[in-house]
């Protein structure tokens, strides 16, 4: 290993660019390079759209390791960040340190508890049953993406945040932008902007008249002074974004796969076994990993991190998609096996930072995949898999759309 990183140490030119590219044959896979780095050089330089050259972190325990370590930071306004794309400035509490992390984390995570998503289950399930009704009574090829897999959590967490989901596609459009690593700093500042003064003028509104919702609750704490105006109002864009867009790619992306395992899907039509669907989530979110630039950081303070001696304003990446696949921690990781004990995946994060919406992106996951393959049994692609168009292009991988047929 320290063969490898002196030489691209002493030879800057070998570095390799980042973020790679995923062999086309192999869409769910972590790009070829990644695999090889995490078996021949698990510590790396890689360099940036800037030309920056932060380490690359490819061995999930040493991922794990740097995510809980308290002198690295997620603050993206730091020396030495590495940041995704230009004009990528920070969304709310993610890129904080505590304790303003925590604080602030602290005022919306009562939503997102266990049991009020438990709560939630009975009107997700209609969401989606009332979506499969609408494709099943329609044409078909239906694009699987547009008709269901977008608007169930989009309408989920417009409920949970009291958004018209009737402006869906205003927010859906903003975000395509905001999530594209090829819009330029100038698109991305004008689709925040908008989303931003959109999503303020629904807290101004709830500072005129509340209701049972988490963007009243959030005007609850401007009015009692433990927050601004501004802080509610960039939470608001983080939860709506995060609330779809992750959740949307990843069951477009899940029905891919299981369609190319059959035997994987069988499983899931015929279980009535709740364990057996929430093994499948967590399978599902480590094999396909949709949040693949990686975890970013920077070094607070000189540290060490397997072996490798980082000093402070150092950046870290930590790339989920090949840390899941780790035979260290995974036994035959590049075969999906719903039946597995995956729940230790590193698809959320870890640590302080790890995802806050995790408890209802698992429940809308096992609520959809107990229901849709169930009562759409013959579901199948309406075109060939090599001519889908992945999300290349995004800090979200997905699809872009998923005509199915039945």
């Amino acid at each position: 290993m320290s063969g490898a990183v002196n030489a691209v140490e002493d030879n800057p030119a070998e570095i390799p660019d980042y973020p790679m590219t995923r062999a086309a044959e192999c869409p769910f896979d972590p790009p070829p390079t990644l695999k090889a780095l995490q078996q021949e050089c698990p510590m790396a330089r890689v360099r940036l759209w800037d030309g920056s050259t932060p380490w690359l972190v490819t061995r999930y325990a040493d991922q794990r390791a740097v995510l809980a370590n308290r002198k690295v930071s997620a603050e993206m306004d730091r020396p030495g960040y590495p940041r995704q794309a230009p004009g990528n400035g920070t969304l709310s509490f993610i890129g904080m340190d505590d304790p303003e992390h925590a604080r602030l984390r602290r005022m919306v995570s009562a939503a997102f508890s266990v049991k009020r998503v438990a709560a939630m289950r009975p009107a997700v399930q209609k969401i989606v049953d009332e979506a499969i009704d609408t494709m099943l009574a329609g044409p078909t090829p239906v694009d699987l993406v547009e008709a269901f897999a977008l608007p169930v959590p989009s309408l989920v967490i417009c409920d949970l945040l009291d958004v018209p989901y009737d402006d869906h596609d205003f927010f859906q459009s903003i975000t395509r932008t905001l999530v594209n690593r090829g819009s330029t700093p100038e698109q991305r500042g004008a689709a925040h902007g908008q989303l931003a003064g959109y999503l303020d003028a629904l807290v101004g509104a709830k500072l005129a008249n509340r209701g049972d919702d988490l963007l009243s609750g959030l005007a609850a704490r401007i009015e009692a002074g433990e927050l601004t105006r501004q802080d509610a109002t960039a939470m608001a864009v983080l939860l709506l974004i995060a609330g779809h867009e992750t959740t949307a790619n990843m069951i477009a992306l899940s029905t891919i796969a299981l369609l190319e395992h059959p035997d994987q899907l069988d499983i899931l039509r015929e279980t009535d076994d709740p364990k057996v669907v929430a093994g499948a989530v967590e399978e599902l979110l480590r094999y396909l990993n949709i949040t693949h630039g990686g975890r970013r950081r920077v070094a607070l303070e000189d540290i060490e991190v397997a072996g490798q001696h980082i000093p402070a304003g150092t950046g870290l990446i930590m790339p989920n998609d090949v840390g899941n696949r780790d035979p260290e921690a995974f036994a035959d990781p590049d075969r999906l096996d719903i039946r597995r004990e995956a729940r230790h995946h590193v698809a959320f994060g870890f640590g302080v930072h790890q995802c806050l919406g995790q408890p209802l992106a698992r429940m809308e996951l096992q609520v959809v995949y107990s229901t849709l393959y169930r009562r759409i049994p013959t579901l199948r692609l309406a075109v060939e898999r090599e001519q889908l168009r992945f999300k290349t292009d995004g800090f979200v991988y997905g699809v872009y759309e998923l005509p199915v047929t039945w």
